[in-house]
């Protein structure tokens, strides 16, 4: 993978943030959007310090179509070639479809999905046209099956690591990368806004999120299509493929009640 610049979005913690470590150590300039201006500062001055990376900051809510807009034509009025898109934001919310609040789903739609395409949308045609670059889409073991207590959510990363798959076949033969990463519950501050803290699959073990950025990275590297890191997210996401889809969202709902 030949070193260039990087746009990494959700990059203010948890994956993401991870991520960034990654492709600085390797010497490749970042572009960091988050909606914290303090925490991707923090992010910026320690990947400056540490590995002398070159990294350009942007404020953005990402669920804003207007911000899109406004992030691609500032990235053209500095004249910044994307040459990696990492589309790492996103969010869950845990509860009943019924009693869960609407605008935040909406809003969730609109980050985990709508934000994603149309990021998607801008920067892989220039990919495609300088034959080179990637798009490394952060799905969810999520993906696999549907998902009663979390139904939107589950939903969302469907859509991401369909489209995913989908823009791979597309793109074929013209060196550009794109893989879907699915990772199982990782300890990130991901369960905190999703209300899933007592969630009994918060609770029987997460990955550490240092290592889940780690095979994501490498296998990203190594032009992998789809990346579910942890033996036992891959036996689990496999296994829905033999199972009756009702036992699936059945074994899913218990799993996921609180304990």
């Amino acid at each position: 993978m030949k070193k260039g610049t990087v746009l990494i979005t959700g990059a203010s913690g948890g994956i993401g943030k991870e991520l960034a470590t990654h492709f600085a150590k390797e010497g490749h300039s970042l572009v960091l959007v988050a909606r914290s201006t303090e925490k991707l500062t923090e992010v910026k001055q320690n990947l400056e310090a540490r590995y002398k990376a070159q990294v350009t900051l942007f404020v953005k809510d990402l669920s804003n179509p207007d911000h899109i807009q406004q992030l691609h034509q500032e990235l053209q009025e500095r004249g910044i070639i994307i040459d990696y898109l990492v589309n790492n934001a996103g969010f869950g919310l845990f509860g009943e479809f019924t009693e869960t609040d609407t605008e935040k789903e909406l809003n969730m739609i609109d980050l985990n999905i709508r934000s994603l395409t149309h990021l998607s949308k801008l920067f892989l045609p220039g990919m495609v046209e300088r034959r080179s670059g990637g798009i490394l889409n952060v799905a969810s073991s999520a993906a696999f099956q549907p998902g009663p207590l979390m139904a939107v959510y589950y939903a969302t990363k469907a859509y991401v690591l369909s489209l995913s798959e989908a823009l791979e076949n597309e793109v074929k033969g013209t060196g550009v990368t794109i893989m879907a990463l699915c990772p199982g519950p990782t300890d990130t501050g991901f369960s905190n806004r999703a209300d899933l803290g007592k969630s009994k699959l918060f609770q029987s073990g997460v990955m550490d999120v240092e290592t889940v950025a780690e095979i994501g990275y490498k296998q990203f590297k190594a032009g992998k299509t789809i990346v579910i890191p942890g033996f036992k997210n891959r036996v689990m996401a496999n296994s829905v493929k033999f199972l009756p889809r009702k036992w699936v969202t059945a074994i899913v709902r218990k799993v996921q009640a609180k304990a």
